[in-house]
């Protein structure tokens, strides 16, 4: 039983190898030139090969009778075939677009596809080739694929809050130009290429929001106090900040009265602030104006006070008047300050205290001062009296002190019937100043002052002459007189040293 190789695996038995022996000796004829194989061998049945002989055919089937249907490989038929395949092309010739093929055919041959050949790749710039040199490989194969392909760089990353446009992808030499979403700053490179070593000229940048928010501030027209005030209330909507970034904002910030507050007189500064996620800072200011309508002034009158509510000459504001020590007020009490800036009523005056000394009883004496002023009653039972005359001259010099003091001096001297009385310059009856003293309980025969205050009540008796200042020391003391002086300080009245 002998074995041989053909296109198919290698089979034994007797009945195929003879079968293609015919093959294999029609294939090796061709060669004999090349072998060293006797003409008797190549024609005899493979059963009766020795173990060399049949191995040497083998090999020359493999390496140079390699020609059957379907094989892809050229027959030659004699020497000068055998000769040409020395010299012919084995694997398809290199080529490569959008580059250069350098090939050396190895020793002894010339084509530059022979099996063995070695073709160095060179691409443009911008195209790369997996392998730099190749060579044809007996499977008529180049040993690794050639081909040049464009560079390409890693994906673009588009910058937080922005983007980009390419020119051409990520291939060799595409430009990309980066944007930032509006309210955004590019802070970088605009541009970026790619280059030949697969990296970007330029790294990504970045968008930064640089631009502060906006916020209009409403427009306050000026506003009017409202009637018997000096403040008015103010209404307005709070604004609203916009970022033409992210939208992200914090809280509004008011500097300055909230909406719906009371504003006073004058002209006041207000502003709105408000932040955005980067940190920046918009604002916007406004003014609130309140106006306060106003009547002319108004003064005290002579001898009298004024008293006035809220700011004294506002609209709606009252003032009141009235007069001092008993003086008699002519024209309005009371005066209101209008919408026009006028005020109602008439002018006040005061006129002095009209005594009248007619009266009948000394009860109806009395009553015309009550609340209106104190009485200081000097009782002495002759002019030449010594207390009467030391504490008149001691009165004299005093006289605005009692006028401050709403202080009337009535004189009682003598004795009924040749007894009179005064007050000032106004002489009283025998009569009524005898019921005076009978009213007050004042003895005739003996000096006495007695002080009476507003309300009539006998408030001090003094058996000898009293000073000025001891007797202003103990009017200051009464209730109503505190309030008294309290309006005098305030319509700076008093008397000068």
């Amino acid at each position: 039983m002998g074995w041989y190789r053909s296109d198919s695996p290698l089979t034994t038995g007797t009945e195929d190898a003879s079968r293609s022996s015919s093959r294999v000796a029609c294939c090796c004829t061709r060669a004999r030139t090349r072998s060293h194989i006797p003409d008797r061998t190549l024609t005899a049945s493979p059963a009766r090969m020795d173990v060399p002989t049949l191995v040497a055919l083998l090999c020359l089937h493999v390496f140079v009778c390699s020609a059957y249907e379907g094989s892809g490989q050229p027959a030659y038929g004699d020497d000068h075939d055998w000769y040409a395949f020395q010299g012919s092309a084995w694997c398809a010739p290199a080529k490569v677009k959008h580059g250069d093929v350098s090939c050396r055919p190895p020793r002894g041959h010339t084509s530059r596809s022979a099996m063995g050949a070695r073709c160095k790749i060179r691409c443009r710039p911008g195209y790369e080739s997996p392998s730099v040199e190749v060579v044809c490989m007996a499977t008529k194969h180049w040993s690794s694929n050639y081909a040049c392909r464009e560079v390409r760089c890693p994906k673009m990353n588009a910058p937080l809050n922005g983007g980009y446009k390419c020119s051409d992808g990520s291939y060799y030499n595409s430009r990309c130009r980066f944007s930032c979403s509006p309210g955004f700053v590019l802070k970088g490179a605009e541009t970026a290429a790619c280059r030949h070593d697969k990296a970007w000229s330029a790294a990504v940048p970045s968008c930064v929001d640089e631009e502060a928010p906006k916020i209009k501030c409403p427009h306050v027209k000026e506003k009017w106090a409202e009637p018997g005030k000096l403040t008015a209330r103010v209404t307005w909507d709070t604004p609203e900040g916009v970022d033409t970034a992210d939208g992200v904002l914090t809280d509004v910030i008011l500097k300055g009265k909230a909406p719906k507050s009371d504003f006073p007189e004058g002209l006041h500064k207000m502003s709105y602030s408000v932040s955005d996620r980067a940190g920046n800072k918009g604002s916007c200011r406004f003014t609130v104006r309140v106006r306060v309508r106003r009547c002319s002034p108004l003064s005290p009158p002579d001898n009298g006070y004024m008293k006035c509510d809220s700011d004294g000459d506002n609209y709606g504001a009252t003032c009141q008047f009235s007069c001092a020590g008993g003086a008699e007020l002519r024209g309005s009490a009371a005066r209101v300050c209008q919408y026009g800036l006028a005020w109602s009523g008439s002018d006040a005056t005061c006129a002095p205290m009209n005594v009248n000394v007619g009266v009948r009883r000394a009860s109806e004496l009395l009553d015309q001062f009550y609340e209106k002023r104190r009485l200081l009653i000097i009782s002495a039972p002759t002019a030449a009296n010594h207390n009467y005359r030391f504490q008149m001259t001691n009165l004299q010099h005093a006289q605005c002190g009692l006028d401050l003091r709403h202080m009337t001096v009535v004189e009682l001297v003598g004795n009924y019937p040749a007894q009179i009385g005064r007050i000032r310059h106004r002489l009283l009856p025998p009569m009524l100043a005898l019921q005076l003293r009978l009213l007050l309980q004042i003895p005739q025969r003996s000096f006495q002052t007695v002080l009476l205050d507003k309300q009539g009540t006998d408030k001090q008796r003094y058996a000898f002459p009293v000073t000025a200042a001891e007797l202003f020391t103990t009017v200051d003391t009464f209730p109503l007189r505190q309030d008294e002086m309290v309006l005098q300080r305030a319509a700076e009245q008093s008397c000068q040293p």
